[in-house]
């Protein structure tokens, strides 16, 4: 399994859409830090990541400190760490007044909202993804506060731009399934971006662009497909094709970690995983993901974790009792 494929098996995630929107010019569209909607849309979900589709017209995205990006029709605009940000008609138009109420906004899902001025329309699907901090770490690492890219870069992304406009229509007169159905094309849309992403030549730093890097990504899929193995630097540059000094160079650069820093951080976030998901006995958790004893697995873990893994469990579960 691929590197991509293999951490959004580990990683975790839900979503939604939650507005599809009509606008007609002039018009603004406020949307709050994600942290302020989380509590109605994944009141248990430590990271929110918001995207918007837009699938007619085209309209400039403003987030404070950032040049306007202008966005057309197919494309999608990713906030992976859920800033706040305006879609607008025109630079520097104000959103309507009146303080949104959220809870009333995203109580249905998806909400339809129409307004503006009457020009040229624009129509946006809002939607989102819950995960883990810790299990998205790696994966988010390095992204840009916003991330845009065009479904119609791709036949993959074509299709789902189509899905989700089937998909809307259906939530108009909903039949069994059809929440169920918007989720997993949440989710389905949020992969197609990350995978268009690793191929756009101007990026320069983060997970992402290591897995586009013929050297880095060749590293990552190996240790992805053998994590548990004993691995050393110069099997891993000889896996890569490469010298080790100039993947120990590569790596750090791009991924901002060497590569056996990495795989410790990736066998804490499988290790999490199962002790989240799983009643496996901490010896076999160890085993799992490479560690020949507990001490050694429990040391490492408590590193990354703060805990060792019985008392993480532990806390974990009097959480979700709690809640």
């Amino acid at each position: 399994m691929d590197a991509l494929s293999e951490i959004l098996r580990v990683v975790q995630m839900s979503g939604a859409f939650f507005v599809n929107a009509r606008f007609s010019a002039p018009w603004c569209y406020q949307s709050p830090k994600a942290s302020l909607a989380a509590p109605w849309l994944a009141p248990s979900a430590e990271q929110i990541v918001i995207f918007h589709l837009i699938t007619e017209g085209d309209c400039l995205v403003e987030m404070e400190g950032m040049e306007p990006l202008r966005a057309h029709t197919g494309d999608v605009v990713l906030f992976p760490t859920g800033c706040a940000h305006r879609m607008t008609s025109h630079a520097g138009l104000p959103p309507p007044r009146g303080a949104v109420d959220l809870k009333k906004l995203l109580s249905a899902r998806p909400r339809r909202l129409a307004y503006g001025g009457g020009g040229a329309p624009t129509r946006i699907v809002c939607g989102y993804l819950a995960c883990d901090t810790r299990l998205a770490k790696l994966l988010l690492n390095g992204l840009p506060p916003v991330v845009r890219v065009s479904l119609r870069d791709s036949d993959a992304g074509q299709w789902l731009e189509s899905s989700v406009g089937y998909a809307l229509a259906e939530a108009k007169a909903p039949r069994p399934g059809g929440a169920g159905l918007l989720a997993k094309l949440a989710e389905l849309l949020f992969i197609e971006v990350l995978r268009q992403y690793v191929h756009q030549s101007d990026n320069h730093a983060g997970w992402l662009s290591g897995l586009g890097d013929r050297v880095v990504g060749a590293a990552l899929n190996a240790l992805h497909r053998k994590p548990c193995h004993d691995w050393t630097l110069a099997e891993l540059a000889h896996a890569a094709g490469t010298s080790r000094s100039v993947l120990a160079e590569r790596f750090q650069q791009l991924v901002g970690t060497s590569p056996m820093q990495y795989l410790t951080q990736w066998r804490m976030v499988m290790a999490a995983n199962l002790l989240r998901c799983s009643n496996t006995p901490l010896a076999r958790v160890a085993e799992e993901v490479g560690y020949q004893n507990d001490t050694s697995f429990s040391r490492a873990f408590r590193r990354e974790y703060g805990l060792p893994p019985a008392a993480w469990r532990r806390n974990l579960v009097a959480h979700s009792m709690a809640g």
